[in-house]
């Protein structure tokens, strides 16, 4: 049985959802992480990711210019960069130098890969759509990369960026 409520109070129900690091270099080569809440797959063939960006947010033109990006699965115990990278602005700072994650370049896109999260997608940018306030962005997946050791995905578990393995 269902029962009529508000938006707000429904989408609350959502949890645990699944949170994303994308990764994009900038026009001047730096990488910038941003921790994500709105992904999916887009296509099975060819294999395709999307995800949803806020308009106001410095990744937007950091895709724009690299036409690339790195979705990375982060795997649990990265919660506190995952925290980091979604709470600053790469436009007045260089995210990776301040929060230290070991990283290794990208083999097919020009970006960099997180060495200890659970998976690392390197994606060619396809389009873009405007979303209300945010843009989605659908790149097509060139390569995929998995942890040697098996890792625990990082979710957001509950409201107030509580973030755990679910």
């Amino acid at each position: 049985m269902q029962k009529k409520t508000n938006f707000e109070k429904a989408i609350k129900t959502r949890y645990p959802e699944q949170v994303v690091i994308a990764i994009a270099k900038d026009k001047f080569g730096k990488a910038n992480p941003v921790t994500l809440g709105w992904t999916m797959l887009a296509s099975g063939e060819p294999p395709m990711m999307a995800i949803c960006v806020y308009k106001g947010h410095y990744t937007v033109k950091c895709i724009r210019h690299s036409k690339c990006f790195t979705i990375v699965y982060p795997s649990s115990n990265m919660a506190k960069a995952a925290l980091f990278f979604g709470s600053r602005s790469g436009r007045d700072s260089d995210k990776l130098a301040e929060f230290p994650c070991k990283t290794t370049p990208a083999k097919k896109i020009d970006s960099v890969l997180l060495a200890d999260a659970a998976a690392n997608f390197e994606c060619r940018l396809v389009s873009e759509t405007k979303a209300g306030d945010h843009i989605i962005f659908v790149g097509k997946i060139v390569t995929s990369h998995i942890n040697t050791e098996p890792k625990k995905r990082l979710y957001s578990i509950a409201p107030g960026h509580k973030l755990g393995p679910a």
